[in-house]
């Protein structure tokens, strides 16, 4: 496994950390978790031929905005010479993954879901979908947290360009549970081996 980095930019230390070699694909944690959780999953990813990088949240800012972590997002891909990349996280990490789209639209080629947050409470709102970016859900079929209807109402709400993948069993952790069947899924969809 890949040791974590800080990329420390305007007093912002965000950590990151890289798995092989190929085309990029970001991956983002979910609210309250660090990259850790995820690396068996990247390192999964990347023995086929991928790049994974993947970037957690700085600091413990209260004030940090889905845009801000976004930008981070964006900043840690700069630091590493990353021109554009499939963007994704889990729970919270996507619905950065999907502001990363609408507001960097040219770097990002295509979304990941792992597990899709419902509507922000008290909002009824949810993060956009980029205009023409394709969205691969990948839901875990007994997760409570996101459940599978949240990832079914997306892909209703635009079925030209989302896809959705289920894992058999899988709880809100599927991406650390079931890191096999979510890789798999993964490559599978964006065909790259």
């Amino acid at each position: 496994m890949t040791d974590t980095q800080i990329f420390d930019v305007d007093g912002r230390a965000i950590p990151y950390a890289i798995d092989g070699a190929g085309p990029a694909l970001v991956l983002i944690p979910g609210q309250g978790r660090t990259i850790d959780y995820l690396a068996a999953l990247a390192h999964s990813i990347a023995e086929a031929d991928f790049r994974v990088v993947r970037i957690g949240p700085r600091g413990s800012d209260p004030d940090v905005s889905l845009q801000d972590i976004a930008q981070d997002v964006i900043d840690v891909m700069d630091h590493l010479g990353v021109d554009h990349a499939w963007v994704g996280g889990h729970g919270f990490g996507g619905s950065v993954a999907r502001i990363a789209s609408v507001d960097h639209h040219d770097r990002v080629n295509g979304v990941l879901l792992l597990g899709v947050e419902g509507p922000a409470e008290g909002t009824g709102e949810l993060p956009p979908l980029a205009q023409g970016v394709p969205v691969l859900v990948i839901q875990g079929t007994d997760d409570e947290v996101t459940p599978p209807s949240n990832g079914d109402d997306l892909q209703a709400s635009a079925p030209d360009r989302v896809s959705a993948v289920r894992i058999e069993g899988g709880t809100h952790m599927f991406p650390a549970t079931h890191v096999g069947a979510t890789s798999w899924a993964i490559e599978d969809y964006l065909d790259w081996d």
